[in-house]
């Protein structure tokens, strides 16, 4: 990668994809987005505003629906929700030559298994992206609460040329960004917050703020994190024992109206990541013998939801 004006693509211009691209926009990147439909159509004539704590507008956007107009870039960042991730690593091909570097900032452990069966080892790097944040128009993404960060690095826990590069172009765009010495690790500590969050208000149905107030649904959450870590250490990620009770206080500190984006997709018929996320732990869990009784439950009580409603 070169160290200035990083040639970015952002594959799926939604909250987090759109939020932390303008951001690198702001910061002087060459970011080419990849969007469809109203949001597109705006994008192109309106440019991308984020509207929040910090609002930001770039008045003029590089935007398309076909990733050949963009050509190969140093950088790929795959945004796209988890039941997008086939299709969409076979449209980023023509951006993608034999120094492109992709991180998947998309939610999840299962993703960079794709990731490492369509493409090199050398060109994956990890990623973690936290943001509360969602299309709230065409060309508008609205951010709820300050929070907002981006952590990535090598696998191997080195800091890169290319992972220095990038850590430059979050800072300069205003990101509290982090080249990590061990992604692993904090991919899987999203994953225990995250299954935890969207299983609980997804098949509840509720807000974390009354589901971590009551007694049983406050156990329930907590179980629910303690088998994530539970697989995960058996898959020897460096997890601390006790990290569900960890989180769980991470659970106390939030907004009591937090939802996740889970039990939004719920509410407007679209598809779920429930297959990627509980179902995900479920999966992992069998390959080394660990039970996983709760997150199975969360599964197959999102089953009938999980394809979104039929249009």
């Amino acid at each position: 990668m070169e160290s200035q004006a990083l040639r970015i693509a952002v594959m799926g211009s939604g909250g987090l994809g759109g939020y932390f691209g303008a951001r690198l926009c702001d910061g002087g990147a060459d970011v080419h987005f990849i969007a469809r439909g109203k949001h597109l159509e705006a994008m192109r004539s309106q440019g991308l505003r984020i509207e929040g704590p910090t609002s930001i507008h770039i008045p003029r956007v590089n935007a398309t629906h076909d990733p050949r107009e963009v050509g190969v870039v140093d950088l790929v960042m795959l945004c796209v929700k988890l039941w997008d991730t086939e299709t969409a690593l076979q449209q980023i091909r023509p951006m993608v030559g034999p120094r492109t570097t992709i991180i998947s900032f998309q939610n999840g452990v299962l993703k960079d298994q794709y990731l490492r069966a369509a493409y090199d080892e050398s060109q994956i790097m990890g990623g973690v992206g936290y943001v509360a944040a969602s299309i709230d128009r065409p060309g508008v993404i609205r951010q709820t609460g300050p929070m907002q960060r981006l952590l990535f690095g090598e696998f191997d826990g080195s800091r890169s040329p290319r992972g220095q590069a990038l850590l430059a172009a979050c800072l300069a765009g205003g990101i509290n960004a982090e080249l990590s010495e061990n992604i692993l690790r904090e991919i899987w500590q999203k994953y225990v917050f995250l299954v935890g969050l969207s299983g609980t208000t997804t098949t509840i149905r509720k807000p974390i703020g009354p589901i971590r107030e009551n007694p049983q649904t406050r156990a329930f959450l907590l179980d629910v994190m303690r088998e994530v870590v539970a697989v995960g250490r058996a898959h020897g990620v460096d997890l601390a024992e006790d990290y569900a009770e960890v989180r769980l206080q991470l659970a106390d500190d939030v907004d009591p109206d937090m939802t996740s984006s889970m039990h939004h997709d719920l509410e407007r018929g679209n598809p779920l990541e429930v297959r990627w996320l509980s179902g995900g732990v479920v999966e992992l869990g069998k390959r080394k013998g660990v039970p996983t009784p709760l997150n199975r439950a969360i599964a197959d009580i999102l089953a009938l939801h999980s394809a979104g409603k039929i249009v």
